[in-house]
């Protein structure tokens, strides 16, 4: 046999075998991944069909809840009409209110029985259900139970086809009688059929080829679905397959003999050549003696061995490079505060330069995270689905190779075989890990934070895995990514020092609240989303009564401790939404989103009260026992958009309430009369919003002292704040009446109790210090009006 004939039936085994194998495996496998394909669409219908319901549910307890909120908060009117300001937000089509008797008190719509209850599976072998259902139980503020809120959604042909619409396959909603379905009637009695004998997620055909599983019942998917879903088509596939396969045979036939006779002269030149490129001489070519395909091979030869050798020597360079372009690349990512987008930079960089298929770098959760204190991954690449999500990485510290890693503070490196991995770590065969820290974090004292060693705090750890060619992970390697671990804890360090000054930027230091620059902005926000969604948004100004008098009698330290006490009773007073600010010395303001004027009202009556009955301790000098320092509040209360048109409109509006309070004799509050004016009104707040007296009129009996300083009157005979205040003279901090009393106590020409007054005869407290004057009273130096304001 001639070796053109030899060439010829290698060639025509070599492809034709293959072919006819290959034709038959796919044939196979085309009807397996046909019946997989089904199945899997199936399983991605289960969980968007449970979505689905359970986003109905979700729908129909907002709906519940709302109503509830209007029946519960509301007047009769509101309580009659709640059902129907239920149906009114389009989350259900009937809305139904019972008393703890079961007596209907507002309705809206049609309740359709039976009913499917989104908190329970709803019993099999039953009539069908004709709605579907959400309970929400009213109560008391006591939590005693004085009725039920119902609401529902009809399961019909439209509601089966919504959800067949959106799981992509049919639906068949099955029952004791005739099932509803997207499919025909004959096809939905043979699916139902074939589904009652069904267990948990199997899957099983009808006899007409059609896949049918049963959708999981349970609370928020109470209906008993089943899902369907036919396989594809493949008889035309088999035809073009047996075409293509008989072509292909005709073709090799043919080209086999044209081309064992055109190949059989340059083989041997072709041969010898490739024998000196496998020994590594590069420089080796081939004679191109025509322009056929063998002679195509030859020129494609001897370009692939010209582009090896440019290729091998621009390997070597480029290594050389590398090294060198990390130093430039660290400056790049010092000045970067995106860390996510930083780490994966950092990630794909040390990838590419060691060959390795996948990594991950994790770092240590703070206290307030999701896992305190262990390892999290931020970023992942080349694991190809192999990981659920980056949050199902999470490693404590001393735990399987990364948390020793980590703990230990030393780089490792090899094969995982033999190794105990926590369950969460992602699989491998070999591996390099590298922990890196940065800068020891300060403490209020100056020394190293606990927990930062002397190569400072730990910050994570940055894991390759699966190098190229499956080799080990050599020393090479473990120094490049020592550096590129040390680029990684430079760009945490960099991102966690801007967030600290960024955070520091919008406090106060010494309340830990909010301070005036964030205070403007969060105020425009607010207003912003109250227009934008028709809400109210309610202002508390506030203000520490007679604040100058701690300071001049107990010192400032003293006056930092109440600012410090009184902000921590309004963290423990609002809600988390909720902001506190301090707008500058005593003055606070709070922000009350989605709060009317009866809530705000409620809220400052609150923290009168607690403000009333704080007492902050102090050291006494000599050490004689502690002093208590007894403080109260005064609060303007206003409401957007009753009070103002913009939020510095509602905010003095606030003011001016404020200043009403104070006129009211302090420790109380006002609030805004109604949208605020410009300079030359003459009406002031009132609780509840009725008007008070006129600037400089007596607002209760012990303000009749003749005065327009809208504190009622300090200035009729109160001296200057940094003389006595009694007509005997007596000590600052002790009597500051005629008599010389107690501090905390009278403070009147004749001495008399706190509770009485401050006026000549011993007047009504809230008065004010208008006959016998006291420290921190009205000054005879002119004042703004912020200073009017008086303590």
């Amino acid at each position: 046999m001639t070796l053109r004939a030899r060439l010829t039936a290698a060639f025509l085994a070599v492809v034709l075998g293959p072919v006819l194998i290959g034709a038959v495996f796919v044939g196979i496998t085309v009807s397996e991944v046909s019946n997989r394909r089904a199945v899997e669409r199936l399983q991605v219908a289960t969980t968007t069909v449970r979505t689905t319901v359970d986003a109905a549910c979700h729908e129909l307890r907002s709906a519940a809840q709302i109503a509830a909120r209007l029946y519960g908060g509301g007047s009769a009117a509101d309580q009659a009409s709640a059902a129907r300001d239920g149906v009114a937000t389009r989350l259900a089509t009937a809305v139904q209110i019972t008393d703890e008797h079961g007596t209907v008190r507002s309705t809206a719509g049609q309740l359709i029985g039976p009913s499917a209850d989104c908190a329970g599976a709803y019993p099999a072998g039953t009539e069908r259900p004709h709605s579907l259902v959400a309970r929400v139980r009213l109560t008391d503020q006591t939590g005693r139970s004085i009725g039920e809120v119902v609401a529902a959604v009809p399961v019909d042909r439209a509601f089966v086809s919504r959800l067949g619409a959106s799981t992509g396959v049919d639906v068949t909603l099955l029952s004791a009688g005739d099932p509803l379905s997207t499919e025909t009637a004959v096809r939905a009695d043979a699916i139902a059929s074939t589904a009652h004998g069904l267990r948990g997620d199997q899957v099983k055909p009808t006899h007409d080829g059609v896949f049918v599983r049963l959708a999981p019942v349970g609370p928020e998917q109470p209906l008993r679905l089943a899902l369907s879903t036919t396989r594809s088509d493949s008889q035309t596939l088999y035809a073009v397959l047996i075409g293509v396969v008989v072509l292909a045979g005709l073709v090799a036939v043919g080209a086999a003999w044209w081309l064992a006779d055109s190949t059989t002269r340059p083989l041997a030149e072709l041969a010898g050549a490739a024998d000196r490129v496998a020994g590594g001489d590069l420089a080796a070519r081939v004679p191109v003696r025509s322009r056929d395909e063998v002679g195509q091979l030859a020129s494609t030869f001897n370009r692939m061995t010209r582009e090896m050798q440019a290729y091998v020597q621009a390997l070597t360079a480029s290594r050389d490079q590398l090294r060198g372009n990390l130093g430039m690349l660290g400056d790049t990512l010092s000045n970067t505060h995106d860390l996510d987008g930083i780490l994966s930079v950092i990630l794909e960089t040390a990838m590419a330069a060691t060959g390795a298929q996948s990594g991950v770098v994790l770092l240590v959760d703070g206290p307030d995270g999701m896992h305190p204190n262990q390892l999290v991954a931020r970023c992942a690449d080349g694991f190809d689905g192999r990981l659920r999500s980056l949050s199902s990485i999470h490693v404590a510290l001393g735990e399987g190779l990364l948390g020793g890693v980590a703990q230990g503070g030393e780089p490792r490196r090899g094969r995982a075989d033999g190794i105990v991995l926590a369950p969460t770590e992602p699989r491998c065969r070999t591996y390099i890990a590298v922990p890196f820290s940065g800068s020891a974090r300060p403490s209020p004292t100056g020394t190293a934070a606990d927990g930062d060693g002397e190569h400072g705090q730990l910050r994570g750890v940055l894991a390759l895995y699966d190098r190229l060619g499956q080799d080990d992970f050599d020393d090479a390697d473990l120094g490049t990514l020592r550096t590129f671990a040390g680029q990684a804890a430079v760009a945490v360090d960099n991102v966690l020092l801007h967030r600290e000054t960024e955070r520091l930027s919008l406090t106060d230091p010494l309340t830990e609240l909010w301070n005036y620059r964030y205070l403007r902005v969060a105020l425009s926000n607010e207003v912003e989303r109250a227009t934008r969604f028709d809400r109210r948004l309610s202002v508390l100004a506030m203000d520490l009564d007679r604040f100058k008098e701690v300071n001049d009698t107990y010192g400032h330290s003293a006056g930092d401790a109440v600012l410090v006490a009184f902000a921590q009773r309004i963290r423990t007073e609002i809600r988390e939404i909720d902001l506190a600010c301090r707008q500058g010395g005593e003055e606070f303001v709070v922000l009350l989103p989605e709060t009317d004027r009866g809530g705000a009202a409620h809220l400052a009556e609150r923290i009168c009260a607690t403000v009333r009955d704080l007492r902050v301790p102090i050291a006494a000098p000599d050490g004689r026992e502690p002093w208590e320092i007894q403080v109260s509040v005064s609060i303007g209360v206003a409401v957007y958009p009753d009070h103002g048109r913009t939020g510095q409109d509602v905010l003095d509006a606030a003011d001016d309430a404020l200043y009403a309070a104070k006129a009211a004799g302090r420790d109380t509050w006002r609030l805004a009369a109604g949208p605020r004016r410009r300079p030359g009104r003459t009406d002031a707040a009132a609780p509840g919003g009725t008007p008070a007296a006129p600037d400089g009129a007596a607002s209760s009996p012990g303000e009749k002292a003749a005065t327009a300083d809208p504190r009622a009157g300090e200035v009729a005979a109160g001296p200057d704040p940094g003389t006595d205040g009694g007509a005997a003279g007596t000590d600052g901090r002790a009597g500051e009446g005629a008599a010389g009393t107690d501090r905390r106590a009278g403070e009147g020409a004749a001495g008399t109790d706190h509770g009485a007054g401050e006026g000549a005869a011993g007047t009504d407290h809230r008065a004010g210090d208008a006959a016998a004057g006291r420290p921190g009273g009205a000054s005879h130096r002119p004042r703004t009006p912020r200073q009017t304001r008086g303590g």
